[in-house]
């Protein structure tokens, strides 16, 4: 069989990226040929996905690809929860709305069924800007844009469909809507009507590794690539990530290290009752309908934002830079809970963490250094939070955790989670997301047998680095104070 070679759209909250893969010489071999940012704009008071602009950018990727010797297929995976609206001409009636918008503050205390009992048909943790409580926004606010809906599509579906015509959705982003049966793994449509949505706005599902279609002829003609099929991967980013994990023989937890921190296991159905309703982890999709059960945990946004908002003055500062300034920092001088609600929008970070710790009685941090350290600090301990929750919700013990993902460059960050858990960590793949999204292209046009051909593949393909743990004692006690200033806060 001829070597085959796919491209890969990986989209995450801020930028997106087009990467060829192929399997050559015994590795999984990845090349950039494209990066953009993904800036969401404000419009009046609404936050939008720039998505006309993100699909400019396909085109013009697809384009690069051409030129460099062409490829075999497409695929794309992007966030989960958001969507677009079409009209029965297939046509977008509505820009997609970016889910840190406002405009589902509040909305779950509308819906007429708790969510003790949505948790129970879905599975799906609690998110203020669930795709639920979207839609019964849309249903109860926009009545008359609803009239007109049609159909919905997730994200990475929209795109597709933009490329082929067609109208369908991939299961595991359609897994993160709260709409879904996992016992039946079909749209749950008692749910649909309990909350007031119309089900015949829902696509077709289809698994990871199916096809959507292929490029339509006129756009294929105008960009060069020929009428290659666009594969459905594992559309939603974290499930595209899991599936690079490096371990395909045993339970292993992952750490999907980005924008968010996706932190879980891969189990092979779901688990729903009262634990984990209490504990609010979720019941989300992987390749082969698998469930990945994790939390998620609000990751390295609040280094980025910060970032963002010291650059204004100060164009120059590096990722390294902020974290040479917090080595230089003291130990446990100051936490957050980095989930707190205060940290959700884009904006000054830095001083919501001062008035968090201050309200907390901490005083607040006087350098860049002490911020960016009260940041790290505070993630890990999260992470150690979410690893004993999830060693007794699934009864398991587990030898390591896998961090995957660009986050796995923040090396202090690797390091810090290895000590607060107490627990080996192994780093890599860095490229996790587009590295899932090549394998289950290469499954589906033969290149691997299954998942797990695809994973020792990616085992073989990356070096990863381990971080042992230190200071543990420190840590211990540590994490006590940390308990106190973050458990059951309600600043």
């Amino acid at each position: 069989m001829a070597d085959k070679r796919v491209l890969a759209f990986d989209f995450g909250a801020s930028s997106g990226r087009a990467m060829l893969g192929e399997w050559k010489n015994g590795k999984i071999e990845l090349r950039e040929i494209h990066r953009f940012a993904n800036d969401p704009v404000f419009v009046g008071d609404t936050l939008y996905w720039d998505i006309l602009r993100l699909f400019h950018e396909i085109k013009q990727a697809i384009i690069i690809a051409v030129r460099e010797g062409g490829f075999d297929s497409i695929g794309i995976d992007t966030w989960g929860v958001d969507f677009g609206l079409l009209d029965k001409k297939g046509q977008l009636i509505s820009n997609p709305v970016n889910y840190r918008d406002l405009r589902t503050e509040g909305e779950d205390k509308l819906v007429e069924i708790p969510f003790s009992e949505i948790y129970s048909h879905s599975g799906i943790q609690f998110l203020r800007f669930n795709t639920i409580y979207q839609l019964h926004y849309l249903f109860r606010e926009e009545k008359e844009l609803m009239k007109l809906c049609d159909k919905i599509l997730m994200i990475p579906d929209l795109f597709a469909y933009f490329l082929t015509g067609v109208k369908k959705c991939e299961y595991t982003n359609a897994s993160t809507t709260g709409l879904l049966d996992p016992a039946t793994k079909e749209w749950d449509i008692s749910l649909c009507e309990k909350v007031g949505i119309d089900v015949s706005i829902l696509p077709e599902m289809i698994s990871a590794g199916d096809i959507y279609g292929k490029v339509r002829p006129e756009l294929a003609s105008e960009l060069g690539c020929g009428e290659v099929p666009v594969i459905a991967v594992a559309t939603h980013d974290t499930a595209s990530a899991v599936v690079s994990v490096p371990e395909p023989e045993k339970d292993f937890v992952f750490i999907s290290s980005g924008t968010w921190s996706l932190f879980g296991t891969e189990n092979p159905t779901h688990v729903i009752n009262s634990d984990t309703l209490a504990e609010n982890f979720t019941n989300e999709s992987g390749y082969g309908r698998t469930t990945r059960f994790l939390k998620n945990i609000m990751g390295l946004w609040l280094i980025q934002q910060s970032r963002a908002w010291w650059r204004r003055t100060e164009p120059e500062l590096s990722f390294g830079d902020m974290e040479r300034e917090a080595l230089n920092s003291k130990a446990f001088g100051y936490f957050v809970d980095v989930d707190h609600p205060s940290f959700e929008l884009p904006g000054n970070i830095p001083a919501a963490i001062e008035k968090y710790c201050e309200a907390t009685m901490q005083g607040s941090p006087s350098t860049r250094g002490e911020t960016v350290r009260c940041i790290y600090e505070s993630l890990a301990m999260k992470y150690r939070v979410a690893f004993e929750k999830l060693q007794r919700l699934t009864g398991k013990k587990y030898e390591c955790i896998h961090i995957v993902g660009g986050g796995i460059k923040d090396t202090l960050l690797c390091q810090l989670t290895a000590d607060a858990t107490g627990i080996t960590v192994v780093a890599g793949p860095a490229e996790a997301t587009a590295m899932g999204n090549v394998c289950v292209q290469l499954i589906a046009l033969g290149e691997f047998e299954d998942l797990k051909d695809a994973r020792k593949a990616v085992k073989e393909s990356v070096e990863p680095k381990i971080y042992s743990p230190q200071d543990t004692d420190k840590w211990d006690l540590a994490f006590e104070k940390y308990k106190k200033i973050t458990e059951g806060n309600t600043i």
